[in-house]
């Protein structure tokens, strides 16, 4: 293979549960090269089945960065993702080759890897416990009235449904002192490595079969087991997400096993469309069968600068 002028970062996106940890393994051991893991909750410990995290196996086959490495209770996000993820391609990687693999659904996280993310303000514990704190006790409503007021421009386009967003839309303008839509430039930064970016992905009836094993597996695997001993902190943003809300659910009796089970199938499907979705916005990705991904990261890498 002829060598890139750059250093070349390949990034395998795409849906849940299509099969992208496989591929991955099978790309960077063909390049010769380590994993960066780009799922924003396989970054946390005690929790590898219900994030279907690589497995020790896998692990051993090829080395992952950014597994099991953060306690349930921290806090984590995208542009720390950012930061640290260029930091070691700068200090480890590039050192010891010319490539890289990231592996990843979680679009935030890839986005902010490829093209830089807004610099935002670290929230401290005491405004994201305020914050917490008036959306239990008064509801969506009072931070949407809240964020109305500090910022009229983002409270217009946010999805008014989204509590997350609208939260955390919230704790910047409080932390900043600004309203959150003077910070979001959206900006592309630009990278001293090259990017080729493949998105796997089969035909959605096929996508929704092996969303549903995969539960099926996760049941077989302990996920009950791996929800009860976490249960206690089930107040954590680490696990707010599909498998363990579900789970908690049916631990408090909501809903029975089955009806559980029956929901974590339903909502990874969802999910997985709403990835699809937000890729869908992305003309730098190349789409492509799992089966067919080394074929065309070649032809990706041979024309990259």
């Amino acid at each position: 293979m002829e060598q890139a002028k750059k250093k070349t970062l390949v990034v395998i996106t795409g849906p849940t549960g299509v099969g992208k940890t496989g591929v991955a393994i099978d790309v960077a051991r063909w390049l010769g090269c380590e994993i960066i893991n780009a799922d924003s909750r396989q970054v946390f410990r005690g929790i590898p089945i219900g994030t279907a995290a690589p497995t020790a196996e896998q692990q051993a086959a090829v080395r992952h960065h950014f597994v099991a490495v953060k306690n349930l209770d921290e806090y984590y996000s995208a542009s720390e993702f950012e930061s640290d993820v260029l930091r070691l391609l700068e200090t480890e990687m590039w050192q010891r080759g010319d490539y890289a693999v990231m592996c990843g659904g979680s679009m935030l996280y890839v986005d902010a890897v490829c093209n830089g993310i807004d610099e935002l303000p670290t929230i401290s514990d005491a405004v994201r416990a305020a914050v917490a704190l008036k959306w239990r006790d008064e509801g969506l409503e009072s931070l949407l009235a809240e964020l109305a007021e500090r910022d009229p421009a983002y409270y217009s386009q946010v999805d008014k449904r989204n509590a997350k967003r609208v939260a955390h839309a919230v704790e910047i303008c409080r932390q900043a002192g600004r309203p959150y839509s003077e910070l979001r430039t959206g900006a592309v930064k630009e990278r001293d490595f090259a990017v080729v970016k493949v998105g796997l992905n089969v035909p959605r009836e096929e996508l929704f079969s092996r969303i549903n094993a995969r539960v099926d597996a996760m049941m077989a695997a302990g996920l009950e087991e791996e929800a009860r001993r976490v249960y206690g902190l089930r107040q954590l943003n680490s696990l707010n997400t599909v498998g363990y809300k579900e789970m908690f659910a049916y631990f408090d009796g909501a809903m029975d096993l089955a009806t559980a089970r029956e929901r974590i199938k339903k909502n990874t499907r969802v999910y997985a469309k709403k990835q699809l979705t937000w890729y869908a916005k992305d003309p730098a990705i190349v789409w492509c069968e799992p089966e067919r991904a080394q074929e065309v990261i070649t032809g990706l890498i041979q024309r990259a600068p």
